[in-house]
């Protein structure tokens, strides 16, 4: 059971699940702020567990507490039908209403909810996912990445307490994927609703999440924020090339000769191609466990910017047997390393000893 919620705002839950041939006892205390991906392959029981938060399913002994206010708590004979709960349900397709415009469907919500300022919010909404030029058309004339934006937008007009995304970009291609993403980092950043996030895309969840549950045939494997769990060699066994590590960090300056940032993280200085930002600018970045190397001492008159002390944390079996993953410590940055088992045994490396992490590539996912 994960206690990062702490003392303050907290979304804490206990359900047992049985039903023909899959069993899921869940207790996770989970931030009451931010974005908690539940991820996993297919069948590990994510979409049910999110019914259950939902109250779509009802599991005898469940008890459901959202930032203080209880939503179910069998003990106590206590349990709000999914339209009492200040929630919102974003679904892998959109299932807008075809007979009805943009428009339509957002007033269909927004007088379902009967909230006093539903104009106010439905306006915001409407801005906030950039729909507005959208608003007379049919659901068959929107793209998917559209439809889904759309979905969003009506999910908000309850003014919900929680938000529930299944997939939801699950249909969408890699480049609808990419215009929908940022939108929902918005959502996020101006409305600070907590958002439970399923899905079993590595990249979504590395770019969205602030907290990570990681769920295996109904259980719990681990549950903690998204820096520290992605480099757990629960999370990446089976991983090949998408095993990674987060690195977060905040512009120092710019070499516009170059076209280089220089980002200050936990770790150190790291230098990344990319458009001038600001200085102060908080960025993330993904760091592949394929794009970086180990050495004993700093390499000199190397191509490699980004050479990082480290210490080795654990040295665990690679997806084949050539190889290992090594989790390292970058003053407080976590990183992962793919290297040939050959090269571990030359190095002599083993937990606890100092390297130094050069790192070949990043990916900027969100910022700026």
């Amino acid at each position: 059971m994960s206690s990062a919620a702490g003392q303050g705002e907290a979304i804490r839950m206990r359900f047992d699940i049985r039903r023909s041939g899959f069993a899921m006892q869940v207790r996770l205390d989970l931030p009451g702020r931010g974005v908690s991906a539940l991820f996993g392959h297919s069948g590990s029981g994510k979409t049910t567990l999110l019914r259950a938060i939902a109250g779509l399913e009802r599991h005898a002994g469940g008890y459901l507490e959202v930032n203080g206010e209880v939503w179910q708590d069998d003990a106590a004979g206590v349990f709000l039908p999914t339209h009492q709960r200040a929630l919102g349900y974003v679904f892998q397709e959109a299932s807008l209403f075809a007979h009805l415009s943009v428009q339509g469907n957002l007033d269909f919500a927004r007088k379902r909810a009967r909230a006093a300022d539903g104009a106010r919010v439905m306006a915001h909404a409407v801005a906030l996912l950039g729909i507005g030029h959208l608003l007379g058309r049919r659901p068959e004339g929107l793209s998917g990445g559209e439809r889904q934006r759309v979905a969003i937008a009506r999910a908000m007009l309850g003014a919900p307490r929680l938000l529930l995304m299944d997939e939801p970009l699950a249909s969408l291609d890699a480049r609808r994927k990419d215009d929908v993403l940022p939108y929902l980092e918005r959502v996020q950043a101006e409305l600070a609703i907590p958002m439970l996030y399923v899905s079993h895309s590595t990249q979504e969840v590395a770019r969205l999440a602030d907290h990570i549950v990681l769920l295996d045939g109904g259980r719990i494997v681990a549950s903690g924020p998204a820096a520290d769990t992605l480099v757990l060699p629960e999370v990446t066994r089976g991983m090949l090339d998408e095993a990674g590590a987060l690195v977060e960090g905040v512009v120092e300056s710019v070499d516009s000769d170059y076209g280089l940032l220089s980002l200050k993280a936990a770790g150190g200085t790291m230098y990344i191609a990319h458009a001038p930002l600001a200085a102060g600018t908080r960025l993330r970045l993904r760091v592949l466990a394929r794009d970086v190397s180990v050495a004993l001492v700093a390499q000199a008159g190397s191509s490699i910017l980004n050479q990082l002390r480290a210490t080795v944390v654990q040295i665990a079996p690679g997806i084949d047997p050539a190889h290992v993953m090594l989790r390292l410590d970058a003053g407080g940055t976590a990183l992962l390393a793919r290297i040939t088992r050959r090269s571990c045994d030359q190095l002599g490396l083993e937990a606890g000893m100092p390297v130094w992490a050069q790192v070949k590539a990043a990916a900027l996912l969100s910022g700026g």
